[in-house]
């Protein structure tokens, strides 16, 4: 083969993995819109769809949510110990509830409840429903005249949102309460030096950053697994597409826009 040849092949093939790209995130877009245009819609809570709604919020939350507190919680202690031994060992004890709010409740339990709720629940159904489409089990379902985006697709995207939601905040909270026993023990006569400690760091600058950034963490945790899924593709296209029906290309786009928000997050707490 000549060099003009495997030239040509090569833009060729960039051109492809540009447009195929682009089309990936122009669906996720796409899928996006009509997500958030369902939960605009009053018809969306109605008696008819409340049900399975409300299904899908209790299963893929209340399940997780204990677990899930019962082993940040023990997390939480661990690190909390390490950063007030080491902050006493150097003469730091007055900084090292500062820095375990800090690090624990502004930076690691958001990015750890979106990580697990991804794993846990919207990554696989988004597995599923791939392999549910390539079998064509949709496309049997949307001939029968069933709204696949109404019925399974938005109560699990929700449920996703809802999941990242209620992980973060009781997680949180926990942590603000053993980081106050931890440092200094049954006693109440701490409080005031301590919520005056916690309200400094969290000014409304960073308390609208750290929602901002769980709101984000929720919307990329559970759009972006599940909208691949929703359209339909021909067989070639499928084909080449078959490493993504196994999470891996939902699972680096998702991780990649995990760490875009937690470097924006990140830039706003500290530039």
């Amino acid at each position: 083969m000549s060099r003009s040849a495997s030239i040509v092949l090569g833009l060729r093939r960039l051109n492809r993995t540009t447009i195929a790209w682009l089309a990936s995130w122009w669906r996720l877009a796409h899928f996006s819109i009509l997500i958030f245009s369902l939960g605009l819609s009053p018809s969306s809570y109605n008696r008819k769809h409340r049900p399975l709604l409300a299904y899908r919020l209790v299963t893929n939350t209340a399940p997780n949510l204990v677990w899930f507190s019962v082993a940040c919680a023990l997390v939480s202690l661990v690190l909390i110990r390490i950063v007030v031994v080491s902050a006493q060992s150097y003469g730091l004890s007055r900084y090292a509830l500062e820095m375990v709010v800090r690090v624990l409740v502004l930076e690691l339990i958001p990015l750890t409840a979106a990580l697990f709720v991804a794993l846990r629940i919207t990554l696989p159904d988004g597995i599923a429903f791939a392999q549910m489409r390539a079998s064509g089990v949709l496309d049997t379902m949307q001939r029968e005249g069933k709204d696949l985006l109404r019925s399974e697709y938005f109560p699990r995207v929700m449920s996703g949102i809802f999941a990242v939601w209620m992980l973060a905040i009781v997680s949180c909270v926990t942590s603000l309460i053993l980081a106050y026993l931890t440092i200094y023990g049954f006693t109440p006569w701490a409080l005031q030096g301590y919520t005056r400690v916690v309200g400094q760091i969290f000014n409304p600058a960073v308390a609208l950053i750290l929602m901002l950034k769980v709101i984000f963490f929720s919307f990329a945790v559970a759009l972006i697994p599940l909208a691949s899924s929703y359209y339909q593709e021909d067989a070639q296209s499928r084909r080449s597409r078959m490493w993504a029906a196994h999470g891996l290309s939902e699972m680096l786009r998702l991780f990649t826009v995990i760490l875009l928000i937690e470097v924006a997050s990140l830039m706003g707490n500290y530039y």
